[in-house]
C-alpha cells in the first residue's frame, strides 16, 4: 500500500512538472509514467497477502472491521484493504516474584488476604491463546493489547475473589485443588466472552506468613515424631512377645524333663559323664561319689 502512496506522489508531481516552464516539463511524460507503474506495482503487491502459520489476520476498509478472518495461507484481497495480524498460537502470561520471570520486571507475585486475615503470595502462569473466530472482535472492542486489559487485571482478580474463602493453610495444603478449579472455571468465563480460550492454570507457589510456615513446620515435625514413637512401641511389644513365648517353652521343657526323669536314671546319667572324664587323658585322679560306696578312677 506505501508504493501504491507513492506512486500517486510520483504521479502528481509528474503533473505539476508538465504545467511549469521549460525544461521541466520536457520531463514531465517520464515522470508520469514512472508514477502510473509504481501505483500498479504497489496496486498488485497490495493485493495479495501471506498469513503466516498460527496466526490469522483481521481486514479493516476505511475503519471498519470486517467480520471474515483470514487464516494462514496466500490471499488475494483489496488493495485498499489494511490487515492487521493476531498470534492465535499458545500464550503464556506469567506473574511471580523473582525478577527475571514474567511479562513484567521485578516482583509481580499476587498477594490476596485469606478468610483468616492473613496475607499469601501467590505465583500463577496462565496458558491461553486467542480464538480465531473471534479476532475481529477482540481487534474492534479490545485492541492488540488484550493482554493488558484482559489477561493481567481478569486473572489476578479472580485469585483474590477466590482466596478470600479459604484459610491460608487450606490454600497451601487441602484446598489447594478446589482453589484452582474454581479459578480455573472464573478465569475461563470471562476469558470466554472476550474471545480468549484458558488452556491451563498453574498455581505454581503458594507462599504463606513465616509464622504460619513455623506452625506447620512444627506440626509435621510432632506428627513424625509421633509415628517414630509409635514404631519403636510396636517394636518393643513384639520384642517382649518373642521373651513370652521362649520363656514360657523353656518351663514348658523344664516341666517334662522334671516329670520324666527317674533317680536311677538320673544316677546312670551321672556315671556316663563322669567315667567319660575319668577317660579324658587330662584327668589324673578323680574320687566319684558321694555315697556309701565312693570310686576312685586313676590313669597310673
Amino acid at each position: 500500500m506505501l508504493i501504491a502512496i507513492l506512486g500517486i506522489i510520483i504521479l502528481i508531481v509528474g503533473m505539476v512538472m508538465k504545467r511549469s516552464p521549460e525544461p521541466g516539463s520536457h520531463f514531465s511524460g517520464i515522470v508520469t509514467v514512472i508514477g502510473v507503474a509504481v501505483i500498479i506495482i504497489g496496486a498488485s503487491l497490495s493485493a495479495f497477502k501471506v498469513i503466516d502459520p498460527g496466526k490469522v489476520g483481521v481486514q479493516t476498509l476505511f475503519g471498519q472491521v470486517q467480520p471474515e478472518v483470514l487464516q494462514s495461507g496466500l490471499h488475494v484481497i483489496d488493495p485498499l484493504v489494511d490487515v492487521t495480524i493476531f498470534d492465535t498460537r499458545t500464550q503464556n502470561y506469567t506473574m511471580s516474584s523473582k525478577s527475571n520471570e514474567g511479562q513484567v520486571q521485578g516482583d509481580d507475585a499476587i498477594r490476596v488476604l485469606s478468610s483468616d486475615g492473613l496475607e499469601v503470595t501467590i505465583d500463577l502462569s496462565i496458558l491461553y491463546k486467542v480464538t480465531p473466530a473471534k479476532a475481529p472482535y477482540i481487534y474492534q472492542n479490545i485492541g492488540e493489547d488484550y493482554e493488558d486489559k484482559i489477561v493481567r487485571p481478569v486473572t489476578r482478580t479472580a485469585i483474590r475473589d477466590n482466596a478470600v474463602n479459604y484459610q491460608a493453610v487450606d490454600l497451601y495444603s487441602t484446598k489447594r485443588e478446589e482453589f484452582q478449579f474454581k479459578i480455573n472455571k472464573t478465569i475461563s468465563d470471562n476469558f470466554a466472552k472476550n474471545g480468549l480460550e484458558v488452556q491451563q492454570i498453574l498455581v505454581r507457589n503458594i507462599t504463606l506468613p513465616a509464622s504460619v510456615r513455623e506452625s506447620i513446620e512444627s506440626k509435621i515435625q510432632a506428627e513424625q515424631d509421633a509415628q517414630k514413637m509409635q514404631f519403636v512401641l510396636q517394636k518393643e511389644r513384639q520384642e517382649a512377645d518373642r521373651k513370652r513365648v521362649e520363656a514360657q517353652g523353656i518351663a514348658d521343657y523344664q516341666k517334662i524333663i522334671s516329670t520324666g526323669l527317674t533317680d536311677k536314671q538320673l544316677q546312670y546319667q551321672s556315671i556316663l559323664a563322669q567315667q567319660a572324664i575319668a577317660t579324658s587323658p587330662n584327668t589324673k585322679i578323680i574320687i566319684m561319689g558321694s555315697g556309701k560306696t565312693p570310686i576312685m578312677l586313676s590313669d597310673k
